[in-house]
């Protein structure tokens, strides 16, 4: 697509080096560095990427602050236009060049790749409705001729970070809310993922976000920590959103606290199932492959931890085992109808067969998995399956985030409880029963932010309250109405008659 003198989206292609996106227009850097974006799955360099120096950073804050003052007043008809029409974009784009970039940087399957772009879609639609629901409230006053009205006003400018794992949808996640909500956006992507991230701020550029709404400023890894703690502590920044690690979660938290600055942070998940004595053994199963190995298991809600009753092991264990050995690996640049493909880098592959492997050696029980790593640039790691993992070791507590899980025994649902809520994680979890009210009951006890009754741990609607309860899978909401609540502001506005008269 054409531009006018640099304003507006650019045409994304992998042969073109991602700049900046500032103030409504694509630049380089200004002190013209680059980094380059490395196929996973080859280990080839695709592109260069432009790296946001803080000036770079100073200046994106300054046009979004800039652009708040007129976006913060925009009618909620017009903002809502903007959305909806930015989401048909999006939609296109699984015509052009978005399914090669999703391929190329991130390792995306075809279904990930429809996953990435149909869901995104709809969030920039659930967005657009949240507009006439940014509502305030009147409320009694016992001062005499007064009338005393709360509203909700936008914070302002808010920094936001994204990942690299569902780089289009949780992109949206970090800024469609916000910005409906009238506030103004610099958003840092991954290093991993620049091009695909970029593709929800091309759609809201072409459906005529005004410029300076959002900011896009990648950069490489070395400059990373100082530019998200030069934002993080900018006065004008007035909020942080953070989807991410637990290690960068906690520092960014420390930079907020410093400063006393609100935060919604997604961080990690080590999700629990508990699959009682009476549930649907084949349903349970189903769920559990695609909880568990969806995207690689890549995703902070990836089933992790499956809590069997003692009674149906090992009927459950052998229809487990059957499922994830037909799925499909490969390379999914040179075959069809992948389900597991290459993990995000080299160095993480290694780091979750390393989790495995020291299980093993230690004692765990290897079910499933050839504790290889495949593929021309080793990130292909089979679906691996293990028992008699204990407490002492590492993969029992820290993330695997790869097509890794555990299973765990328990013969009382207190005790499967318990083992569901032995974890500082706190994200997500899934009970199987044909006792529903049971289950509802398992439910309550399990501590997370979404507990799923006979459905998988990945299960999101841009209407949800998604997030953790604390730990280390962070706090806040970005979904539906609490989303709203989160990126705005209660305000008090007080009316009083003209004459009234006030004594000490």
């Amino acid at each position: 697509m054409a531009t006018n003198g640099g304003v507006g989206p650019k045409a994304t292609t992998l042969s073109q080096v991602q700049e900046l996106f500032i103030g409504g227009k694509h630049k380089p850097s200004s002190d013209n560095v680059e980094f380059q974006v490395i196929n996973p799955m080859t280990g080839a360099n695709i592109y260069s990427c432009a790296s946001a120096t803080v000036d770079d950073v100073s200046e994106a804050i300054e046009s979004a602050h800039t652009a708040f003052k007129s976006w913060s007043r925009m009618g909620p008809s017009a903002r809502r236009s903007i959305f909806l029409k930015a989401a048909d974009i999006l939609e296109g784009y699984i015509h052009g060049d978005a399914p090669e970039i999703l391929a190329s940087e991130v390792s995306a399957t075809a279904t990930w790749v429809k996953v990435n772009i149909f869901s995104t879609a709809n969030v920039l639609r659930e967005a657009a409705g949240l507009v006439t629901h940014i509502k305030g409230e009147i409320v009694p006053a016992d001062r005499p001729g007064t009338t005393v009205l709360i509203t909700r006003e936008p914070l302002g400018v808010m920094y936001a970070i994204s990942p690299w794992n569902a780089p289009v949808n949780l992109t949206a996640r970090a800024i469609a809310c916000p910005l409906i909500c009238g506030n103004t956006v610099v958003l840092k992507p991954s290093e991993y993922s620049p091009k695909s991230q970029h593709l929800v701020i091309k759609a809201l550029t072409e459906a005529g976000l005004p410029a300076g709404c959002i900011n896009f400023v990648p950069c490489s890894p070395d400059r990373a920590a100082a530019n998200t703690e030069f934002a993080v502590k900018h006065p004008t920044v007035r909020h942080i959103n953070f989807t991410g690690s637990e290690r960068v979660g906690k520092i960014i938290a420390g930079w907020a606290a410093s400063c006393v600055k609100k935060c919604v942070f997604e961080l990690g998940g080590k999700a629990p199932v508990i699959v009682r004595e009476d549930a649907d053994l084949d349903d349970a199963v189903e769920s559990i492959i695609f909880g568990g190995l969806a995207n690689n298991g890549q995703v902070c809600m990836s089933t992790e931890r499956v809590i069997v009753h003692k009674s149906i092991s090992g009927d459950f264990k052998s229809r487990l085992l059957a499922r994830a050995g037909a799925l499909k690996c490969g390379n999914h640049h040179v075959e069809k109808d992948v389900s597991i493909s290459g993990l995000f880098t080299p160095a993480s592959a290694s780091r979750v067969l390393g989790l495995v492997k020291s299980a093993v050696d230690t004692g765990a029980t290897l079910l499933m998995g050839d504790m290889k790593l495949d593929g021309p640039n080793k990130t292909i790691m089979r679906p691996h399956i293990l028992e008699g993992v204990t407490r002492e070791m590492d993969l029992y507590h820290q993330e695997s985030f790869g097509p890794v899980m555990i299973l765990l025994e328990f013969e009382t649902d207190e005790e499967g409880v318990d083992l569901a809520n032995d974890s500082d994680f706190s994200l997500c979890a899934s009970v199987f029963s044909r006792d529903v009210m049971r289950a509802m009951e398992l439910a309550k006890q399990v501590r997370a932010g979404s507990c799923h009754i006979n459905g998988p741990t990945i299960y999101i609607e841009p209407t949800l309250p998604n997030g953790g309860v604390g730990g280390s899978s962070g706090y806040g909401r970005f979904g539906g109405v609490a989303g709203v609540e989160e990126f705005t502001e209660r305000k008090i506005v007080s009316l009083a008659q003209p004459g009234m008269k006030y004594s000490f």
